[in-house]
């Protein structure tokens, strides 16, 4: 199962927030290079990195900061927020993202998305799952649609797509445990490879989502606050 710490970035700096809230965020360091090298220095391979501007804009907004943590460390990069257009998602891969995670555009444009599965590859685009009381919720988390989280990844996982992060934002920042029960449902009803993420808190979630079949688990907060300690994740890499 691959370990992906998180990096999200509001104006330059690496910050969290507690359910997706703009209002509740935590800067926790203004040089996020400086995080990613910590972060490669214990061993990781991968990062998940979040543009949460970008996620409530038309567009990324943090390009800079993702093509220095590429440039600058060898880290494999998962990249979100503010893919809007397909320029977005070749603009992030020109960057230095490994992968970029599409989400918002998903949900309201799918035709297009699957398009993008076809033209840059299942392996290299990742479906953006973010669930609110069970429905997939869109620019960074402020709006809620009507689609049920469980049928948003069974149709895309029947036109294509391979990998899904699925991240309860009921749960995220909030250090609270994953949600074990949404992740097992989505392995029995959809043959992806599911990335948890959101309530990550302690080394025993780690175990419980690898146990459950989950390919990966991203953690944010509970590595921030010292709960998960790099040290930690180190021995399972």
């Amino acid at each position: 199962m691959k370990l992906i710490p998180a990096i999200d970035i509001i104006e330059g700096k690496c910050v969290r927030l507690a359910k997706g809230d703009y209002q509740q965020k935590t800067i926790y360091n203004s040089n996020p290079l400086e995080v990613a090298k910590q972060f490669e220095d214990a061993g990781l391979q991968y990062c998940h990195v979040v543009d949460l501007d970008g996620a409530k804009a038309n567009s990324i907004q943090n390009l800079k900061t993702l093509e220095t943590i590429a440039n600058k460390t060898n880290l494999q990069i998962d990249f979100g927020g503010g893919i809007k257009q397909k320029k977005d998602v070749e603009n992030a891969f020109s960057a230095g993202a490994k992968q970029v995670t599409v989400g918002s555009l998903a949900a309201k444009q799918p035709e297009l998305f699957v398009e993008w599965l076809t033209e840059f590859g299942s392996e290299q685009l990742i479906l953006g799952a973010d669930a609110k009381q069970g429905k997939i919720a869109t620019m960074g988390w402020q709006t809620t649609t009507s689609l049920l989280v469980i049928d948003f990844i069974k149709t895309f996982a029947k036109r294509g797509a391979q990998q899904v992060i699925c991240t309860d934002i009921d749960k995220d920042g909030m250090l609270g445990g994953p949600s074990i029960a949404l992740y097992k449902q989505i392995l029995q009803e959809a043959p992806v490879q599911l990335i948890a993420s959101g309530g990550v808190t302690t080394m025993k979630d780690v175990e419980l989502v690898e146990k459950i079949g989950c390919a990966g688990v991203i953690i944010g907060k509970a590595i921030y606050e010292g709960k998960i300690t790099l040290q930690e994740l180190s021995k399972k890499c």
